[in-house]
């Protein structure tokens, strides 16, 4: 037979039992970078940041024309599994219309 509780102790602190709390971290994030190159129409791009990132027209075009003028731009970043995603999709809907566009993931700092 165990003995009465004390007033105001925990039952467990009589057999010195800790509870133990994980220590939990943001997951590390991933930036999806979208490549230029010379044969995708800068339409296409618009329509691509609009569908797979959620931007608005505005920010579709400042995008759109970072890519063209610098080679690449980031689109979004978001977890490992949810940019690899992202990225995916994007070079797999770019192949089904018969455009070269490219992505790529890379580890947001």
């Amino acid at each position: 037979m165990s003995e009465p509780n004390t007033p105001g102790m925990d039952p467990d602190d009589e057999y010195g039992v800790a509870t133990a709390r994980p220590a939990l971290a943001k997951p590390p994030l991933y930036k999806v970078i979208m490549l230029n190159d010379d044969y995708t129409p800068m339409e296409f791009v618009i329509h691509v940041l609009e569908l797979f990132f959620n931007l608005d027209q505005e920010t579709a075009v400042q995008v759109m024309l970072q890519v063209h003028t610098k080679g690449a731009a980031v689109c979004g970043i978001f977890p490992k599994d949810v940019a690899e995603t992202k990225a995916d999709h994007v070079i797999e809907y770019a192949k089904q219309n018969h455009h070269p566009l490219m992505c790529q993931v890379d580890r947001a700092e």
